[in-house]
């Protein structure tokens, strides 16, 4: 039995990315990259009309021709997308000795993360991964949470977050600190003069303080840990 995965969210924000390949394949490994802030470099022969724009347009850097091993120095990740196993096996063969995180799409062995099926809702990120076993098992889960969680709740985590930043600011550790934070994430703020994140969290404008958007339907979430 293999290892389980280890869970992170990596900052790619101006880190150089490779992506070999330009086909309908790495389109949508693109997309997630530049999203992210990565700066992306693409090699492939000839590459998709929406991939050629974005080269086109400066967002990504495309070498048009086949991939050779050099094209790796410097990158931090990279995603070998071409439609040839071999090319992608090969790929994965050179990152993996020269300690670069690889990624060969629909090929789990050659592998060292996986994209996850996604829902995002502001900085709320909920990641969803079945380690490359039923990529479409992951992506039904993702459209039940899609469906479950408010489209709102982006905006009410931004102004709690607004309001936890102002309670850690003003108020040294604490049991009472703490419980403000918890009463916050599970949606006690409101505008009410007797709101329990008010009479915890201190003397707060009443319209910084949001209630918690509900769910759709009956998947719901809890943290116990500490905010």
């Amino acid at each position: 039995m293999s290892a389980p995965l280890f869970p992170v969210f990596i900052k790619l924000a101006g880190r150089p990315c490779l992506v070999v390949g330009a086909g309908e394949i790495a389109k949508a490994k693109i997309a997630s990259l530049l999203e992210a802030g990565a700066r992306i470099s693409v090699v492939a022969p000839e590459a998709e009309p929406e991939i050629q724009s974005l080269a086109t347009s400066g967002q990504i850097a495309w070498k048009k021709r086949r991939y050779q091993a050099s094209d790796l120095e410097g990158a931090f990740l990279v995603i070998a997308a071409t439609s040839d196993a071999s090319v992608n096996n090969a790929i994965f063969t050179q990152a993996s000795r020269d300690g670069i995180l690889c990624n060969a799409v629909d090929d789990p062995p050659n592998c060292d993360f996986y994209f996850p099926a996604l829902v995002r809702r502001g900085d709320l990120q909920i990641a969803i991964s079945t380690a490359g076993e039923s990529p479409a098992f992951a992506q039904r889960l993702r459209r039940a949470f899609e469906d479950a969680l408010s489209a709102n709740l982006g905006d009410w985590l931004a102004a709690i977050g607004h309001i936890r930043r102002e309670i850690l600011g003003a108020y040294p550790v604490s049991d009472a600190r703490k419980r403000a934070l918890h009463v916050l994430a599970n949606g006690g703020a409101c505008e009410s003069i007797d709101c329990p994140g008010r009479t915890l969290a201190g003397d707060f404008r009443s319209e910084t303080l949001p209630r918690a958007p509900n769910s759709r339907n009956a998947v719901t979430a809890r943290t116990e840990n500490a905010p």
